[in-house]
């Protein structure tokens, strides 16, 4: 186990499906909240240390609050923003992760002056300025409870910002909320413009009907998150899509909040199924490392452990995510040079 984990931190990584939001640590958020109570000692957010369990969150229905009613008023302006940015940043890279696609929904505050201009321009400028060698791109997020002008404004600012940075659109937010369909005509615009598309996916039973998924695969995703609650059907249309979308597989996540009711450890996971059968692409990914308490390193970890994966196999995982971002041929070849230098120096 030692040694898996030794190898696991030191291996080089791609990370696909991080929220910038939910991906900040609770020391980050504590230190932000230290600022904010020093300034103004009415600011009546709790300490975050208090909110945020130190295990991760085991409660899918105090997830999405926990955005909405929290950390959104706490990292509400131009400063916070561009601070939690840098810390998710040095995170990631210090956990051996070469590239990453980091992705967030625009927001804005009437109350600080934030607009979703300005924040998406903040967390690209934080990216521009971070000294490591890690290359980082944007996704920018619709959530399925906007309107269809709301979920216009983000596609419009993913494809202003297009060659600064931005190169993907995602589909998140509560899979309680929202109709799907109405988004396809802007999702075709943004595939048009050339930029990536990933969907969150079966991620709970109740909004996982045939009719519904089969709505997102007529989008033409090149990757999907999730992947839960699929049926015998729709596993067999995305095994048998052309081209075959990339599978953003998150372990303890899915095992944390327990999305699938079959699922009661890690080794019941659906990751072993999909690569075994060996039908897609897949990406082995974090979703929110600071809500989740987790790393890159420690869900390759849980693959090794679980599921048998042989170092030289975890190196291909992680080497064949390559193939699956959303950046361009020159930062392709790049990372082949990095995997390919990284396997000859270390195995």
């Amino acid at each position: 186990m030692a040694e898996f984990k030794s190898f696991c931190e030191q291996l080089s990584k791609i990370e696909l499906h991080a929220h910038l939001t939910g991906s900040i640590r609770r020391g980050c958020l504590h230190e932000i909240w230290l600022d904010r109570k020093e300034k103004d000692p009415a600011f009546e957010l709790q300490d975050p240390l208090e909110v945020i369990p130190a295990d991760g969150v085991t409660d899918i229905m105090a997830f999405f609050p926990l955005f909405s009613k929290y950390i959104y008023h706490l990292c509400n302006d131009v400063a916070t923003v561009g601070r939690s940015t840098t810390s998710v940043l040095h995170d990631f890279h210090n956990d051996g992760v070469v590239y990453l696609e980091l992705r967030t929904t625009p927001r804005h505050n009437a109350a600080t002056g934030l607009t979703k201009t300005a924040y998406v321009e903040t967390v690209l400028r934080t990216i521009a300025e971070f000294p490591g060698a890690m290359k980082t791109n944007l996704i920018l997020s619709v959530d399925r409870r906007d309107s269809l002008e709301t979920a216009t404004e983000t596609v419009d600012l993913a494809i202003r910002y297009r060659n600064a940075g931005v190169v993907g659109v995602d589909l998140c937010g509560d899979p309680t909320k929202g109709e799907p369909h109405v988004f396809r005509t802007i999702f075709a615009r943004a595939k048009s413009a050339g930029l990536g598309l990933t969907l969150h996916f079966a991620e709970i039973a109740a909004t996982s009907s045939d009719a519904e998924l089969e709505t997102l695969l007529s989008f033409g995703p090149d990757r999907i998150g999730h992947v839960i609650h699929v049926s015998d059907h729709i596993k067999r249309r995305i095994a048998t899509m052309d081209p075959k979308p990339t599978l953003e597989l998150c372990i303890s996540c899915n095992v944390q909040v327990g999305l699938d009711p079959r699922v009661q450890e890690h080794r019941d996971h659906h990751f072993g199924e999909w690569w075994r059968e060996g039908t897609n692409p897949i990406v082995v990914c974090t979703d929110d490392v600071g809500i989740f308490s987790t790393s890159c390193s420690n869900e390759y970890l849980l693959v090794a452990t679980h599921f048998g994966l042989s170092e030289q196999q975890l190196w291909e995982l992680a080497f064949g995510a390559v193939n699956s971002i959303f950046a361009d041929d020159v930062t392709k070849t790049r990372l082949c040079e990095i995997f390919l230098s990284w396997r000859e120096n270390n195995m």
